[in-house]
C-alpha cells in the first residue's frame, strides 16, 4: 500500500491535465490530488495510474478515467454532510472521491467480487463511507432515502423511476445516459413532480445491469 512523493508527483500532474480540460472546482481537484489511484487498480497498470484513462477491472468493469470522476462530481456541486447515493461503486475511487468532499456515502454494486474487494480496501485506506450494500442499482436504497445527489457511473437506457423518486426537491442526479455511448445528463428536481434536465456531451460507460448478479 505504498503511495510516495513520485506518485504525489504524478497526481499534481494529473490535477493540471484536469484543469486545462475544464475542471474548476477546487475540491474536486484536491480530492483527486489526494487520492492514490494507484492502489483501486491491478498492479500492473500503477506506473499508469495517473493517466486521463479508463482501466479494466475485476468483473469485466472499470474504473473511470480521472476526468470523468471528476466532471460527474462536479456537476453533483457536493455540500459537506450531504447524503449521496451512489450507484456503482466499481474499485470504489469514486467513492473516495465524494468521501473527500464530506459527503455521507450510500453506494451499491452488483457485481460481488468488486464489492467484497472494495469492502475490504476503503478502510485500509482510511475512506468510510456511511453504507456499501450489494444489490440491483436500478432500485437504489428506498429505507435510506431520500438523497440530496444521486451518482450513477454506469450508461443507463432509461432514468430508473426509483432513482427520481429517492431525489429530494432541489437534489441533483448525475447519470449517462444511452446504449453505446451516453450523454452525461443532469437531472434537477424542482418539485415533487418536475425535474429540470442538462446534457453534458458524450462519454462511454459499461452498461447499468439490471437484475442479475
Amino acid at each position: 500500500m505504498k503511495n510516495t512523493d513520485k506518485h504525489q508527483g504524478l497526481r499534481n500532474q494529473l490535477v493540471k491535465l484536469l484543469k486545462e480540460k475544464g475542471i474548476t472546482d477546487g475540491a474536486v481537484l484536491s480530492a483527486i490530488n489526494t487520492i492514490p489511484r494507484h492502489l483501486f487498480i491491478d498492479s500492473s497498470f500503477e506506473n499508469f495510474a495517473y493517466q486521463d484513462k479508463a482501466f479494466p477491472i475485476d468483473a469485466d468493469q472499470t474504473i473511470s478515467q480521472p476526468y470523468t470522476v471528476a466532471f460527474q462530481s462536479q456537476l453533483l456541486e457536493v455540500k459537506k454532510g450531504q447524503k449521496i447515493l451512489e450507484i456503482g461503486t466499481g474499485s470504489g475511487y469514486q467513492t473516495a472521491v465524494l468521501c473527500l468532499l464530506g459527503a455521507t456515502v450510500y453506494s451499491i454494486e452488483r457485481q460481488v467480487k468488486l464489492f467484497k474487494k472494495t469492502q475490504n480496501l476503503l478502510p485500509k485506506l482510511g475512506i468510510r463511507p456511511k453504507h456499501l450494500s450489494f444489490g440491483d442499482g436500478y432500485k437504489g436504497l428506498v429505507e435510506h432515502a431520500p438523497f440530496d445527489s444521486i451518482i450513477v457511473t454506469a450508461g443507463a437506457p432509461i432514468i430508473p423511476q426509483a432513482l427520481m423518486a429517492q431525489l429530494k426537491v432541489g437534489g441533483r442526479l448525475v447519470i449517462p445516459l444511452g446504449e453505446e455511448t451516453q450523454i452525461m445528463t443532469l437531472l434537477i428536481r424542482i418539485n415533487e413532480k418536475q425535474f429540470e434536465k442538462h446534457e453534458f456531451g458524450d462519454f462511454k460507460f459499461v452498461p447499468l445491469l439490471e437484475n442479475r448478479n
